[in-house]
């Protein structure tokens, strides 16, 4: 349940304080509460059970920005952030990649809106941060009735708060609003900045088209609700459901059109969900007809390729502009992603042997390859970033230094969002609408073959440039990423790397199995082409140096290039696999189908480290990516590759979908019906 709190001590304004509570029922809470001041916020928020949603009195604001605040996917505590000039008593804030990461900051970004939304898990901490700047707050001039804390059972009953006292213009002066008073935080900007202070994750929530502004006397307020009015709401909410910054191709040749196409969906009752299955359908059709050839089938598959990628971006918008979010929603939208996206480097390979290239298979599962681990570089590297944000500035001795200089530019390029500079740094690194782009034009105008060798290029140059900048700033930023996370899940490892010996330097170590995996995967096609077998001795060696990478499971990951880690893993564990698969002789197809499955599997790794959820509920079960190395060494060995392969890939994704439906079905059900889910 949501609990919405307006304090109306900060400033009282009866009017305000009717008008905000009403908006906040219709923005979603489940209850709404007028406290009378900070002590009587705190009671409320200690007894709360769910998301609390606090504003003070001087909010002038569409119901739009409080329903955007209540269901934010970013994360369970997150701050209206507005561009105004800060007034007194108002908090400014400095963010950083959509962090409020200081409170009263000499270096602001914006201003407090008087608005936040607390998770579960930090109401403990708002209580307590009500109560400290209540015994440090002045004393009321006059006290409320007491009546204020009543919940308000319905819209309409707001409009009765007169006649019971409740948040009546006695409790403040006649003339409106009032200001926070000179100097001292007003009581909801103490409560923020306590938070902050205490290095709470507060998110910003910034007002793009809509109307909201802080109001400190009567012609402030005439002037926000004149503002307010002048906005088409919904026809705001169209266009925030696009994306604020998207990539080149996404923002010229799909959200130019795609919004009619959200409208239509909302209005027959499609959700995001229903959205992204069809997305997945066009996909596989797509897919399919890649792999049938002839130049009318490549232009159909192009074609619904493009389609199938418009329908990608309607589900995230459909979401933004019905406000349906789900935990389950953003899981399976990445999921999603990636499986379309590697299904059609599939029938692209099929499509390219079929054509008479012997390899088709091999550019396919190259491809394949490369995205994913250039995935978890962007992946680790955010949360590099984002741990930077969150730590104090370390780095100003050294910020003429390359590293320093990069970012420096990197940001300028980032804010000048209409120059050439900006769209080509953003298509250079070819994010998906330019992947998914350059895979239909290709397909139908040159064939499989071309398309893949085209994806597989441009995606190493990207590879090598995004790479190579983030090192180096990396190397600036010296924030040691992994040391706050859990790095044997997120590596993987399981249980055989847990009971190895522990030894130190993670990315040394797993650049050695890596590139043990990668001579393996030579030796091995040299060995085939020639028509011999691979030396046992080969796949041994490579197995040592992984299991030596392994060893580093529970060694601090406190590098500032430890956040390459994961990466070099998914390298080596992939290139070995291949390597087993293609001294075994196993078919291409089944080789390629194993390794999808090992995406899936650390894909849902990744999705839950980026919603900071647990692991999945058989992750134990996966064996880790030593143990399966191992067992597709022995397979190997035995003269049973391809079983192996099959085998072991058919486990693995039985695994997969028994973890999916017990996180996304079973346990939430249990929860639901008071039964409590295993820890």
């Amino acid at each position: 349940m949501t609990l919405a709190i307006v304090l109306a001590a900060d400033p009282a304004a009866g009017q305000l304080t009717e008008r905000l509570a009403a908006q906040w029922r219709r923005a979603g809470a489940d209850d709404v509460r007028i406290a009378a001041d900070l002590t009587e916020l705190a009671d409320l928020v200690a007894a709360a059970t769910g998301p609390v949603l606090v504003s003070g009195a001087d909010l002038v604001a569409h119901t739009a920005v409080l329903k955007h605040l209540a269901t934010s996917p970013v994360g369970p505590t997150v701050a209206l952030v507005l561009t105004d000039p800060p007034a007194p008593g108002q908090a400014t804030v400095r963010e950083e990649r959509g962090q409020v990461v200081e409170v009263d900051a000499a270096d602001a970004s914006g201003v407090f809106g008087g608005a936040l939304r607390v998770g579960a898990a930090d109401l403990p901490a708002l209580a307590d941060a009500a109560r400290r700047a209540a015994g440090s707050a002045p004393a009321r001039a006059s006290a409320p009735d007491a009546r204020l804390a009543e919940p308000l059972l319905a819209p309409g009953a707001v409009d009765m708060a007169s006649a019971s006292g409740a948040g009546t213009a006695d409790a403040a002066p006649k003339t409106g609003v009032g200001a926070a008073g000179g100097g001292p935080l007003g009581a909801v900007d103490r409560l923020v900045a306590d938070l902050a202070a205490r290095g709470t994750l507060i998110f910003a929530q910034r007002v793009r088209l809509l109307v909201a502004h802080r109001v400190g006397d009567e012609a402030q307020r005439a002037a926000a609700e004149a503002a307010v009015a002048a906005v088409d709401e919904d026809r705001a909410e169209l266009k925030l459901s696009v994306k604020e910054r998207d990539d080149f191709f996404t923002t010229f040749f799909v959200s130019t059109w795609s919004p009619y196409v959200t409208k239509a969906a909302a209005r027959i009752g499609i959700g995001p969900t229903g959205v992204t299955m069809v997305s997945v359908a066009f996909a596989v059709a797509a897919a399919v007809l890649f792999g049938v050839g002839g130049r009318p089938a490549l232009v159909a598959g192009a074609v619904l390729l493009y389609l199938g990628f418009v329908l990608d971006c309607v589900d995230g918008q459909l979401a933004r502009y019905t406000r349906h979010f789900s935990a389950w929603g953003g899981w399976l939208d990445t999921m999603a992603d990636r499986f379309k996206e590697y299904v059609v480097y599939a029938g692209l390979g099929f499509g390219a042997t079929h054509a008479g290239f012997r390899y088709g298979w091999a550019l396919a599962l190259a491809a394949m390859t490369l995205q994913t681990v250039r995935h978890m570089t962007d992946t680790w590297y955010g949360a590099l970033h984002d741990e930077a944000a969150r730590r104090p500035k370390v780095v100003s001795a050294d910020a003429g230094g390359i590293g320093g200089k990069l970012n420096a530019a990197s940001t300028r390029v980032q804010a000048d969002t209409g120059s050439v500079s900006y769209w080509l740094k953003r298509t250079v690194v070819f994010p998906i609408g330019e992947r998914w782009a350059l895979i239909a034009i290709a397909a139908a105008l040159f064939g499989p073959l071309v398309a893949l060798v085209a994806v597989l290029v441009w995606g190493a140059l990207a590879f090598a440039y995004t790479g190579g900048l983030r090192t180096l700033r990396a190397r600036w930023m010296r924030v040691p990423v992994m040391a706050t996370v859990d790095a044997g899940l997120h590596r993987d490892d399981g249980l055989l790397a847990r009971t190895l010996p522990t030894t130190r330097r993670p990315l040394l170590l797993a650049v050695l199995g890596a590139l043990g995996a990668a001579g393996t995967l030579v030796w091995a096609l040299l060995a085939v082409h020639g028509g011999g077998d691979l030396p046992v001795f080969v796949p041994v060696l490579a197995l040592v140096l992984l299991l030596g990478a392994a060893q580093a499971s529970r060694a601090p990951h406190e590098g500032s290039l430890d956040w390459l880690v994961p990466a070099a893993l998914r390298a080596a564990e992939y290139l070995f696999a291949i390597a087993v698969g293609v001294a075994g002789r196993a078919p291409a197809w089944l080789i390629f189908g194993y390794v999808l499955v090992l995406t899936l599997h650390h894909y849902d790794l990744t999705a839950r480290l980026e919603k900071r959820q647990s692991a999945p509920p058989l992750h134990a079960a996966t064996l880790g990516w030593p143990g399966r190395s191992l067992l597709l060494a022995i397979g190997l060995i035995a003269g049973y590759a391809s079983i192996a392969l099959a085998t072991l890939g058919a486990y693995l994704l039985v695994v997969f979908v028994a973890s999916v439906v017990l996180a996304w079905v079973v346990l939430p059900a249990r929860a639901r019906g008071g039964v409590r889910s295993p820890g």
